[in-house]
């Protein structure tokens, strides 16, 4: 009797635990605020465990002059899922070579919150490897969003396509006639299109015109490639713009990211 009691108390105590983590772990995803030392302790140990879970068929390489053909092979053999995945990771690895402006990091998604599926995610890569909230994290795609909470071992990143007031980006579009400079401010998730408001209506723009990061504001560095202008509409009163754009990077898989740390001296 005394056994089952016991027993029962642990299954009780451990029941207790996940509750709370799942509790700390929803709320801390919920708010932009900052991270407590327990939610901080919560994710560090969340992002390990998954991390551990991924590693064999998700580590980035550090050593860029090694021949990673072998291990792409061997997981396309494995598992022909990971095909996509594995293409990611190259394009990453390329992507390398072409920010010799930046230090940059690889990183590994390993969470998603489908309840906020386009607002944030989570990677592999935290302040143990020197990264910082606002950050700029981008794919070979272009950009994807900014770190807005960091604990040791891994950040979560606000995606551009959160609808969220203070999720603002200071764009740049390329016309005709020279560059415009408007805000990114919202995602339609109909028509798949990130969109710039603030456009004068006056400016001619165009479908095609190119849209990249202005650099104003210091939040972003200028020039980083966002989509194309697919959709133009006037306000009712005809004093401004907004437009739809459309990106390259499918928001919906995305693996791997790498984020800009820090301008080289």
């Amino acid at each position: 009797m005394y056994k089952k009691s016991k027993k029962r108390r642990k299954i009780i105590i451990i029941l207790i635990v996940i509750f709370c983590s799942f509790f700390v772990l929803f709320y801390s995803l919920s708010s932009n605020r900052k991270l407590t030392l327990v939610e901080s302790f919560f994710k560090d140990t969340a992002a390990i465990i998954m991390k551990g879970v991924m590693l064999p068929f998700t580590s980035l390489n550090a050593n860029k002059d090694s021949d990673l053909t072998e291990s792409y092979v061997i997981q396309k053999n494995l598992n022909v899922h990971l095909e996509e995945e594995i293409e990611q990771l190259r394009d990453v690895l390329d992507l390398n070579q072409t920010l010799t402006g930046y230090d940059v990091v690889n990183a590994t998604v390993i969470t998603r919150n489908r309840g906020y599926w386009y607002q944030t995610l989570t990677i592999d890569k935290g302040k143990k490897d020197g990264l910082k909230k606002n950050m700029v994290a981008i794919t070979k795609n272009g950009l994807i969003g900014k770190i807005q909470k960091v604990t040791n071992y891994s950040s979560e990143i606000k995606l551009i396509t959160a609808n969220d007031v203070n999720n603002k980006v200071s764009v740049s579009i390329a016309t005709t006639t020279g560059e415009t400079t408007a805000i990114l401010s919202g995602y339609d998730k109909d028509s798949n299109l990130v969109l710039i408001s603030g456009v004068d209506s006056r400016v001619n723009i165009k479908e095609g015109d190119v849209v990249t990061t202005s650099g104003l504001g210091g939040m972003f560095p200028r020039g980083i490639y966002i989509g194309e202008v697919k959709t133009i509409k006037n306000d009712k009163y005809g004093l401004s713009k907004t437009l739809g754009v459309e990106t390259s990077q499918n928001f919906n898989n995305i693996h791997y990211v790498t984020v800009l740390k820090e301008e080289e001296k």
